[in-house]
């Protein structure tokens, strides 16, 4: 059930990635509110596990965050590209590896209070060296994590961005049973 009638949409800020747009809304009560809303592609996450049980992870600068983030490889759709192909792609841009086997572990809103960005999340196995050089992705590390060592790399705030705790808890979690 919708709790909130649109009234108004504005695009304030149109981008290369992101669309920012001020929608006025009447809520069940009556009154009315604006709503701040990013709009964004959806994308992809994919938890990369080798054949010796590592995660393969990247290592790369994050402007927003100031920082090296230690991330599970993710990244935007492109017109017309299916969930798979863009999962194949990714992998081969930003760990030179293309998956043989991909499959789809879930998938989350990244921001909803904000943003419209839905991350689909995937595990990808029985790996074959493809590299795919993207213009993006010269400063990328790539690092192999044992599995074991994931869960205490969270709690320890090294992996620490939604995506890749979301999506290497979720492959644990499925691990399990």
């Amino acid at each position: 059930m919708n709790r909130e009638r649109l009234l108004a949409s504005k695009n304030v800020f149109t981008g290369q990635a992101v669309t920012l747009r001020i929608d006025t809304v009447e809520k069940a009560a009556g009154n009315t509110a604006t709503r701040e809303i990013v709009e964004h592609r959806d994308c992809i996450a994919v938890v990369v596990l080798d054949h010796e049980n590592n995660i393969i992870m990247v290592r790369q600068f994050r402007r927003p965050a100031g920082k090296m983030l230690l991330e599970i490889p993710a990244g935007g759709m492109e017109d017309g590209e299916g969930l798979a192909d863009c999962v194949r792609r990714e992998l081969q841009e930003e760990t030179g590896y293309l998956p043989e086997t991909v499959v789809r572990l879930g998938g989350f809103y990244a921001a909803p209070g904000y943003c419209t960005e839905y991350m689909h999340i995937f595990l990808a196995t029985n790996l074959i060296e493809s590299h795919l050089t993207a213009e993006d992705t010269d400063e990328i590390e790539v690092v192999r994590v044992p599995v074991a060592d994931i869960i205490g790399m969270i709690n320890n705030g090294e992996i620490c961005d939604a995506k890749s705790v979301a999506g290497l808890l979720q492959y644990i979690m499925n691990a399990r049973r």
